[in-house]
């Protein structure tokens, strides 16, 4: 069976298309000699005459025209599947499927995710939210591109994935004014007895605010536990108890919420991942999530 050389194909529809063997040379960044040789290597393969010379130049023959032809199809094809594994539709927008691990603050995946809309090219967002092992299983499976999580992927997961750290940020407890008042003084000794919204004890903040409690003899009142973090921020706002936020998004929970910061909790960071099955990031769309994490969280570029 005879294989076509896409190789030698790919030097002759440069050539054609440009016009001359040196002009090809140029772009291609080869000799002309070497691109002569590639040249009857494809006209031997085939057994045709693709050029004839014209003057110091080189035109088509009919043959040639019509492999031209082909060979536009071709690397047309070529970069529709370059588009479709970097997330551009064929004759459509850019997308970018992210999942959203369902403790992950609203406020910071919001924050990451909306520089890609502004990108220039368009892009077309499908966000899903849900439990880190049903938005791994999809990553796995390329439904998702990217995940954006509060923790890197558990090692005990059997998935060819991998943890891209995006920044981290200090915590701080807010409250209403009236609260916020209250115990600002002598903290952190002022929350003993104080009411408190805290996230579910599955999630890394609360484990982590619980062994600060408990390192520092500290016993609040805690009024409720929460899966929902935009729950637990409405309750906080009517007033029902202070809650833990991280502070980039300090100032949006104030103005949005109106409560105000109490006190930054010492030794404690929330860590942002993005999770992706590619050890180098290369979707457009989440370097560009990476980029606005390295300038807002402290993070790097992937």
């Amino acid at each position: 069976m005879n294989w076509l050389n896409y190789h030698h194909l790919q030097y002759f529809w440069v050539v054609a298309r440009e016009g001359s063997v040196a002009r090809a040379s140029e772009i291609l960044h080869v000799t002309p000699a070497t691109i002569s040789i590639q040249l009857r290597d494809l006209e031997k393969s085939l057994g045709v005459e693709l050029f004839r010379k014209s003057g110091r130049g080189l035109v088509l023959t009919d043959m040639g025209v019509a492999v031209q032809r082909y060979a536009d199809d071709i690397f047309a094809t070529g970069q529709e599947l370059l588009d479709m594994v970097n997330g551009r539709p064929v004759g459509g927008p850019m997308t970018l499927r992210v999942g959203i691990k369902d403790v992950l603050p609203k406020l910071v995946a919001y924050q990451l995710i909306a520089p890609t809309l502004e990108m220039p090219e368009e892009i077309q967002l499908y966000c899903a939210e849900g439990d880190i092992t049903k938005l791994i299983a999809d990553l796995a499976i390329h439904k998702l591109d990217v995940v954006l999580s509060d923790t890197p992927i558990d090692p005990s997961m059997k998935v060819r994935a991998y943890s891209h750290l995006l920044g981290e940020s200090d915590v701080v407890f807010v409250g209403t004014k009236q609260i916020a008042k209250k115990l600002r003084d002598k903290f952190p000794e002022s929350l003993n007895g104080a009411p408190m919204l805290l996230p579910m004890e599955n999630t890394i903040l609360r484990r982590s605010l619980d062994y600060w409690f408990e390192e520092n003899d500290i016993h609040p009142k805690i009024v409720g536990e929460f899966e929902d973090s935009a729950m637990l921020k409405i309750l906080g706002s009517a007033g029902a108890g202070i809650f833990p936020v991280a502070s980039i998004i300090g100032k949006e929970v104030e103005e949005m919420y109106n409560v105000e910061v109490i006190a930054k909790v010492p030794n404690i960071k929330e860590k942002f991942y993005a999770l992706s099955v590619e050890r180098k990031v290369k979707h457009p769309a989440v370097l560009a999530i990476s980029d606005i994490a390295s300038k807002k969280f402290g993070g790097k570029k992937h």
